[in-house]
């Protein structure tokens, strides 16, 4: 049974840097993906990764701030944030595809991942 579970989020200041964390176990992926949901917003899209593409993916809002690298021998991929802001408090998702599938939907749908892990909190204060 595939499991995906999150962790490293936490309340930091403004400006602070911070790293999450993603491991999957129970199966092999091809993609990964990072989701967020700021309070009454929707999820939106932070970051990708397929495994046969040398660069992630990043949504504006979080690129040149926010760094995706992945173990692929353990099966974890860490978000850097880095210059984190007020409007980065979010719960932040990790996503994966399994290596079944091929890419159908755009890296930044929710449709192009099979499951998901139950989230982390990061809360940015002034």
């Amino acid at each position: 049974q595939v499991r995906v579970v999150e962790s490293g989020g936490t309340l930091v200041n403004l400006g602070a840097s911070l790293i999450l964390s993603c491991e999957a176990t129970g199966g092999t992926f091809n993609a990964w993906g990072w989701f967020r949901r700021a309070p009454g917003k929707e999820r939106e899209f932070v970051a990708n990764l397929d495994w046969n593409s040398v660069f992630p993916q990043y949504s504006s809002a979080v690129r040149g701030r926010f760094t995706m690298t992945r173990d692929s021998a353990k099966n974890t991929i860490l978000l850097h944030m880095n210059t984190l802001k007020l409007e980065d408090t979010a719960v932040y998702y990790c996503a994966t595809r399994s290596a079944e599938n091929r890419a159908i939907y755009a890296p930044a749908s929710d449709r192009s991942y099979d499951y998901w892990g139950p989230g982390t909190q990061v809360t940015v204060s002034s």
